[in-house]
């Protein structure tokens, strides 16, 4: 088999449980004028093509921030912004209906495409759109009337669900309607994260020009946690206060996401328009390609510290007395605390696990993986697990490897293969323990 066939093979095996946990779950895309606009698009439609058919319940939301903006100066109007939004009077309000209707009209198309020899041969897909967005008008603020711009009043959550039940995907733009017949120009992310909250959607997914929030140093954030995101957001708008500029895409999107996650969203994420293959990646890796905003959780996984010393020793105790794990001394666990992961739960240690490194061999021990016995059944289990391989991962190993007599099924069903003694790295070896006479198993980190 050739290599690259090879790491395909591989790669569409891995991602198997990800196809699996997002069949039947409900994402809502919100794609901004500025995506459709890219080169990429016929890209992002032939994954969302791909997840159409994988069984996702989708809902796209669209922009036409910059195509509006493009028919405002072609018409020779003014722009005003106030209170860092959009006053749509009547002419402006023209720009907007046209610069939706063409954006709607191109997604429908790209979506449509069914041409044999390309990625959306045979996909059949049927888009839905309409009247699902009732608005209200923002009105005066501060003096000025906003005219024809608005928000969200309510969506037609049961007319939206049962086009997801046939099947179909569902198209929202940034109009909106009201019970007298008015049009109003809504904010795209203020339609997406009502679409997201009030479906209870699995996930928002916002596309934009970069990938996601980087750190000081530039790094991507894979993940980022509301309450973060939030203080983000709100020193970002503390610098614009004395200002009327429009905001930001990545702070609309961030204050998106954090809208989202304290409404009742799990998921959200922030990804980027230019990256081919950005939410495949997203959705079906382990890293990802963009940024996870998520609730903050009354669960939290960490790294130990010296003052976690006594509550491992009174959480791994009941496996030493039945033979499980191996003895540890306080002395030794405080030397070695620092290897340690935990799950905490409301100030509790409920769950640990350990990681060894053999850098010459590259080749990690993981090591004393516990979840307390009231707390089994759960994932927790696999979230130790994922931590550690990433950090081996991060410290450029290549194989994990485990000693157990009591627990060998667990990390059979996890991938993980039985192997020779001999196989262990030397220094390990020779401190085998033949009187536990432990079964040995290795996994290969991808």
């Amino acid at each position: 088999m050739k290599n690259d066939t090879k790491q395909y093979v591989n790669w569409f095996r891995q991602s198997s449980p990800y196809i699996n946990a997002h069949r039947g779950n409900t994402f809502v895309l919100m794609l901004s004028g500025e995506s459709v606009a890219d080169a990429n698009f016929a890209n992002i439609v032939h994954d969302i093509a791909l997840l159409n058919s994988l069984g996702v319940r989708l809902i796209l939301v669209h922009g036409s921030r910059p195509q509006i903006s493009e028919r405002i100066h072609q018409k020779k109007l003014t722009s005003q912004l106030h209170h860092h939004l959009r006053v749509t009077d009547k002419d402006t309000m023209t720009c907007v209906i046209e610069a939706s209707a063409i954006v709607r009209a191109e997604i429908e198309a790209q979506l449509s495409l069914g041409l044999p020899n390309t990625p959306m041969a045979g996909s059949r897909i049927k888009v839905v759109s309409g009247n699902f967005v009732t608005a209200k008008p923002v009105g005066v603020l501060d003096g000025v009337d906003m005219a024809h711009t608005g928000e969200v009043r309510r969506l037609d959550h049961d007319a939206i669900i049962q086009q997801l039940d046939d099947g179909n995907i569902v198209l929202l733009s940034h109009l909106g309607y009201s019970p007298t017949g008015e049009l109003f120009n809504l904010s795209v992310e203020d339609v997406a994260t009502c679409a997201a909250t009030g479906l209870e959607a699995d996930k928002l997914i916002l596309f934009g020009a970069d990938n996601g929030v980087s750190d000081s140093s530039g790094a991507l954030r894979s993940e980022l946690l509301t309450r973060k995101a939030e203080r983000l957001v709100g020193q970002y708008l503390a610098s614009l206060e004395d200002t009327d500029q429009p905001h930001t895409e990545l702070s609309r999107h961030l204050a998106a996401a954090v809208n989202a996650c304290r409404k009742g969203v799990t998921r959200c994420h922030l990804i980027s328009f230019k990256e081919d293959g950005a939410l495949l990646a997203e959705l079906f890796t382990r890293d990802g390609s963009g940024t996870m905003v998520l609730p903050e959780s009354y669960e939290q996984l960490r790294q130990a510290s010296i003052e976690d010393v006594g509550a491992v020793l009174e959480l791994i105790r009941p496996l030493e007395q039945n033979g499980t794990l191996v003895r540890r001394s306080r002395e030794v666990l405080e030397n070695e605390i620092e290897r340690f992961t935990l799950i905490e739960r409301d100030g509790v240690v409920i769950g640990c696990a350990a990681l060894y490194p053999f850098a010459k061999e590259g080749i990690g021990e993981l090591a004393c993986v516990v979840v307390a016995s009231e707390y089994k059944g759960g994932a927790r289990g696999d979230e130790l697990l994922q931590s550690i391989e990433l950090q081996a991962r991060e410290q450029g190993l290549k194989k994990l490897f485990v000693l157990t007599t009591k627990t060998a099924h667990w990390f059979i069903e996890r991938g993980f293969i039985e192997t020779q003694v001999e196989q262990l790295p030397h220094e390990k070896k020779s401190l085998f323990n033949l009187q536990r006479n432990s079964k040995v198993f290795t996994r290969e980190l991808s």
